[in-house]
């Protein structure tokens, strides 16, 4: 027969050891909850220097299909490809509000933006950008045109755009876009016209 006191033991090791599952599960639930805004938020920029400029943001309108000017005030830095990324940056900063008329996830973002050869720019956009884009001929198109027609219009001398994602080629932008040719800026003001 087994002792007593060995039967104790074993006995309050057994109830120590649901205590200790227990306490890890409510820990666990508890660093759960912790981490989950924090995976929520999106790319942190930093925040834009330089002397604040008027410049001329294209808006996409899903519901009217269109893209309209508006005039924003942004502090803009001295460089070419600085000035460049935070335009981009503060066009995105409008699709990401709520309510915005053309969404777009809080995760996306500009990775960076090249100038190259004479009249060439080259942006390079977050994967978050293209996988969490909605999927659509117009909002795609509108979102492609949008960042072409703001990256021309304020930064003299772009004649032709292409698009990266994660610094790759990409076929779409979510399975309409062809992002695979450099956009013609002379080409995409005509069909973003009135």
């Amino acid at each position: 027969m087994i002792p007593r006191h060995l039967l104790i033991a074993v006995a309050a090791l057994l109830v120590l050891v649901v205590a200790m599952g227990i306490y890890l599960r409510q820990m666990r639930r508890q660093a759960g909850e912790v981490e989950s805004p924090a995976a929520e938020a999106g790319p942190v920029a930093p925040p834009p220097f330089g002397p604040t400029e008027t410049v001329t943001l294209y808006v996409a309108d899903d519901n009217a299909g269109t893209l309209r000017p508006r005039s924003a005030q942004i502090p803009l830095p001295g460089g070419r490809q600085q000035r460049a990324e935070e335009l981009l940056r503060a066009l995105l900063r409008i699709y990401q509000q709520p309510g915005a008329a053309h969404p777009l996830s809080s995760a996306s973002d500009i990775r960076s933006i090249y100038l190259v050869d004479p009249g060439a720019a080259v942006i390079d956009l977050n994967a978050a950008f293209a996988d969490q884009h909605r999927s659509g001929i117009l909002s795609e198109q509108l979102t492609v045109n949008s960042l072409v027609e703001t990256l021309a219009v304020n930064v003299p001398g772009i004649q032709r755009v292409n698009i990266l994602v994660e610094g790759k080629t990409r076929d779409t932008l979510a399975g309409h876009a062809d992002l695979t040719d450099w956009f013609d800026v002379a080409a995409v003001e005509q069909s973003a016209g009135p």
